[in-house]
């Protein structure tokens, strides 16, 4: 997922595919400890989008602090 799409989202959204996303990656590492995972990069993709997702995040709720204080 880009950054770019990331940004269009709104705030619920976001949560909402920040929580999706921490699922597949538990189902992810689930498979991968079963050997049944041919792919192993996704993985990475997974980590890098909940990166992104959370680093929006975070960032939204600091410009709403800042607003609101």
């Amino acid at each position: 997922m880009k950054i770019s799409e990331i940004r269009q989202l709104t705030t619920e959204e976001l949560a909402r595919r920040l929580q999706d996303e921490q699922n597949n990656l538990v189902d992810l590492r689930f498979t991968h400890a079963l050997k049944q995972l041919t792919n192993t990069a996704k993985l990475g993709d997974a980590k890098r989008t909940i990166a992104k997702l959370m680093t929006e995040l975070k960032i939204r709720n600091s410009k709403e602090a800042k607003s609101n204080g």
